[in-house]
């Protein structure tokens, strides 16, 4: 608290809070929407696309913009963004128009992205992983608010429009704040401080190994896409997996999504107490290892509810429990005078897999073959951060701090 940028970490926060809200509000409130539209709810819930399409258009170029011209207005104009996709929501007149909003919606999340990752790390230099994994709570908790929002909205048969305003009204603050202070640390001043430490400890390890673009920037795209891939595949097909391949009840195939949830809501207490003690990169493969063998027995073990329950908790806590936000904090270590640029890379790798999974889900069909999809995929991701350990090593001549 005695950082004087803490106010400022306090407003990126809650951004991400309305984040957490915003990458569900159209399908928690898809039947009035239809209505609105005049359109099924199926046509309605095929906006939410919209929002993966707008996120890679301007991910990487916002990204390198972010690294010249600093974080505060990338974080001011995602601000505005998402606060004309929920207003614009509210008065579109068609699905034509809804989706052209979803893309701002997505341009926004990018945008916030490639602002806020970086300015945390600059902010809490000392902490960086801890910050950022500080998002996925924000994240989290504006998921499981809002279906009570939405809920209690129609339980007292009021406007469900309330569910679009509250999230508005906390935009609007943050860009009042953002408008009139909200300041962030130099991004040039704080990359040069990076660069020296990094020169500092390889003076101290007698290492002369330098981060390599070609190799370490391929470990780390391709874990952008194998983060994203493995928690999205497990979480889109959880419900599904536990009644068709494990024979569960409706209602304790759902709950599969509950354990899910929880694991990762733990996960990201426990990294965010244990992170002053331990660097990034010490969790990021042993988090990769944990997912990897939690699906792997989920694939074999498929019939035995109570143990799908706990592999499904352990799924949440190894593979969505903050360890992509470790990664890139680990990415920014290699390259301290991009922080942005590597943001843009590395969720826009993400963002290609919540487009491109998908298709491979609907390719397959056969539910046992979709988790073991996610085994392969898991092992791949535990491999590529065991390469990216031994180059961390061979970089600064040691694990840890």
């Amino acid at each position: 608290m005695k950082n004087k940028y803490t106010p400022t970490a306090i407003a990126l926060y809650f951004n991400y809070f309305v984040h957490g809200m915003g990458v569900i509000i159209l399908s928690q409130n898809a039947a009035a929407l239809a209505k609105q539209w005049g359109t099924t709810q199926t046509a309605a819930l095929a906006v939410v696309s919209a929002l993966g399409v707008g996120r890679i258009i301007n991910l990487l170029i916002s990204g390198i913009l972010s690294d010249k011209f600093g974080r505060k207005p990338f974080v001011q104009v995602g601000i505005i963004t998402y606060f004309v996709f929920f207003i614009g929501i509210l008065i579109s007149p068609n699905t034509f128009v809804a989706y052209i909003l979803g893309i701002l919606a997505g341009m926004a999340n990018s945008f916030l992205d490639t602002g806020t990752y970086p300015g945390l790390m600059e902010i809490y230099p000392n902490s960086k992983g801890t910050s950022n994994v500080v998002l996925k709570a924000f994240i989290s908790a504006g998921q499981f608010l809002l279906p009570f929002i939405v809920s209690g909205l129609a339980t007292a048969y009021m406007w469900y429009g309330w569910s679009f305003l509250i999230p508005s009204a906390i935009l609007l603050i943050n860009f009042v704040f953002f408008l009139f202070g909200g300041a962030f640390p130099d991004s040039k001043e704080v990359a040069k401080a990076d660069e020296s430490k990094v020169s500092k400890v390889k003076e101290k390890t007698d290492t002369t190994v330098k981060s390599n673009l070609l190799i370490d920037g391929t470990l780390f795209i391709i874990y952008g896409y194998i983060s994203q891939a493995t928690f999205y595949l497990v979480s889109q097909m959880l419900t599904q997996y536990g009644q068709q391949v494990g024979g569960m009840a409706q209602g304790a195939a759902h709950s599969l999504v509950s354990w899910y949830s929880l694991g990762s809501i733990v996960c990201v207490l426990l990294t965010a107490f244990l992170g002053r003690k331990f660097s990034e990169i010490q969790f990021v493969p042993i988090y990769t290892l944990g997912a990897f063998l939690s699906i792997l027995l989920m694939w074999l073990f498929p019939t035995n509810a109570g143990l799908m329950c706990i592999l499904a908790f352990l799924v949440g806590f190894f593979a969505a429990g903050g360890v992509m936000q470790l990664a890139l904090t680990v990415m920014a270590e290699f390259f301290p005078a991009g922080k942005g640029t590597v943001t843009g890379f590395f969720y826009t790798a993400g963002s290609i897999a919540s487009f491109t999974i998908p298709l491979f889900i609907g390719w397959i069909g056969n539910m046992k073959n979709i988790m073991f999809l996610d085994v392969v995929i898991a092992f791949i991701g535990f491999i590529d951060t065991f390469l990216i350990a031994i180059r961390y090593k061979k970089l600064f001549g040691k694990l840890g701090k």
